[in-house]
């Protein structure tokens, strides 16, 4: 069933209240990346032109439901000032007094940033009575935050049980969009490359999208309970032992649905978790005792290079090494290459958030591919096949 759009309802006079991710790194009451205010801006201004007062709710961080002035959205009221064009004002607290007389303060085209949503303890455990006082704060409610849809927060879900219409902002949609149409509608050759570090976090994926993709491309040090699987030896490298079965399951899973699984057939080997120790490339069956792979070798890169460039749908999570490590970055940033030259060559290429968006950043290639996704955990759990409940809580449509 389709969701409300922020275009669906009807704005001049209302007051919006909207669930934004304002969750961005901060060093020393400095916002180191702006990527996540940037995305929001678009249904921000939507509403603001259309004659709303928006009044913005956010977590940032985890203050462990109280307040700490280390958490503050306060930064990010200062970056709203010049970033919109109405009165931008803060409100101490996201509910109550503070947040009434913010409120009471704006007119149609101003925006109020309330303070992070976390410092009360009941936003985390999705409480009735916060949810209610939060719906109380407008008249509307609109979701933009997709990095934090996988959670049945008051914020994100509570909040819809006593505030109606509840619509879906411009980044949500995008961000569903592009998920949803990869994997259900994708076009083909269609290759998921799955890296980071435990195949645990990955089995969900891995068993929605087997049925689904032609390529599973597997790196990371999660490769590596799959390579003990085969039997190779790993050395010291990073392994699951309890999950060496399951992944003998899911390497003739793919088998028998016709699914290619690629796996490292070199490495880069070190003694230490450290860019200083010496490191090494070893075939798949050469990684000795007390050595331990830190990213995919240069054959290995090659062909999951190519195999990339030959798609026409990519979705990309998890990194294939240490990339923060220079000596072991590689692999990840030849990825991030044959990503972009991919999106050139006019496949659709989608990044899942958290690590493999900071190592595409890191790559400066970011702009190059179709998608970077501002949710790790979210856009995880919608590769899995779950339900995100700051989604199916919206309003259907008609």
């Amino acid at each position: 069933m389709a969701k409300l759009t922020i275009e669906d309802l009807s704005l001049s006079g209302k007051k919006v209240v909207m669930r934004v991710d304002f969750n961005v790194p901060l060093k020393d009451g400095v916002i180191t990346d702006d990527n996540r205010i940037v995305q929001a801006l678009p249904t921000i201004k939507y509403a603001l032109e259309k004659g709303a007062v928006v009044i913005l709710l956010s977590h940032l961080g985890r203050p462990k439901g109280e307040p700490n002035p280390d958490f503050s959205l306060r930064p990010v009221a200062d970056y709203l000032e010049k970033a919109l064009p109405g009165n931008v004002f803060f409100g101490e607290d996201c509910v109550g007094e503070a947040a009434e007389s913010a409120i009471a303060q704006a007119k149609s085209g101003d925006v109020v940033l309330l303070e992070n949503v976390r410092f009360h303890a009941g936003e985390t455990k999705n409480d009735p009575e916060l949810s209610q006082k939060f719906a109380a704060l407008g008249d509307v409610f609109v979701n933009d935050a997709f990095g934090s849809s996988h959670r049945a927060h008051c914020s994100v879900a509570g909040i819809t049980e006593h505030l109606q219409p509840a619509a879906a902002g411009y980044l949500l949609q995008k961000e569903i969009q592009f998920l949803s149409d990869s994997v259900n509608s994708p076009e083909r050759p269609f290759v998921a490359v799955l890296g980071g570090a435990k195949v645990s976090d990955k089995i969900g994926v891995i068993r929605n999208l087997l049925p689904k993709v032609n390529t599973i491309i597997i790196g990371g040090g999660m490769a590596y309970t799959f390579m003990k699987a085969k039997g190779l030896p790993i050395g010291k490298s990073l392994l699951e032992a309890d999950k060496v079965d399951l992944a003998k399951q899911l390497i003739s899973e793919a088998e028998a649905q016709g699914v290619k699984l690629m796996l490292p057939v070199d490495s880069v080997v070190s003694k230490e978790f450290s860019n200083e120790a010496e490191f090494k490339t070893v075939a798949e069956d050469g990684i000795e005792d007390d050595w331990m792979a830190l990213d995919i070798g240069a054959e290995t890169t090659k062909l999951y290079s190519d195999e990339v460039r030959a798609a026409k749908t990519v979705i990309w999570n998890g990194p294939m090494g240490v990339f923060e490590m220079s000596n072991f970055n590689k692999g990840t940033f030849a990825l991030a290459q044959a990503m972009a030259d991919a999106t050139a060559g006019g496949a659709v290429t989608i990044i899942g958030g958290g690590d493999s968006a900071s190592a595409i950043k890191k790559a400066g290639l970011a702009d190059k591919v179709s998608h970077v996704s501002t949710g790790g955990g979210a856009s995880l759990e919608y590769l899995e096949g779950k339900d995100l409940p700051g989604i199916s809580s919206l309003t259907d449509k008609g």
